[in-house]
């Protein structure tokens, strides 16, 4: 088993100054956190992989494709791969668990 703590993760990936922190990778998906404070803007470019993000806190949109939908604490978004997609209008420091299958290259 291998087992992980929100805060912990948080702290390690603020201490590596980076906005995304892969914890966990197998062989069919791997696992970060991703994180956009308030006001920021959201860099990613399609992924090769299909993608599902579980919002941890934080507000903001999301567009994925041609589709925007307002995201929050316990909302869930499945991003096929491929697939252009962006976090914006980020009004509170967003954290975002991000799984990626298979894993993130």
């Amino acid at each position: 088993m291998k087992a992980f703590r929100l805060d912990e993760l948080e702290a390690e990936r603020a201490a590596n100054d980076g906005a995304y922190l892969q914890f966990l990778r197998e062989r069919n998906m791997s696992v970060g956190l991703y994180a956009l404070d308030a006001g920021s803007t959201d860099p990613q470019l399609p992924h090769n992989q299909d993608e599902v993000y579980l919002v941890v806190s934080g507000r903001a949109a999301i567009t994925v494709g041609m589709e925007t939908t307002s995201v929050a604490r316990g909302s869930v978004v499945y991003v096929p791969a491929g697939v252009p997609h962006k976090f914006h209008h980020i009004s509170e420091d967003l954290r975002v668990m991000v799984v990626f299958s298979p894993p993130e290259s």
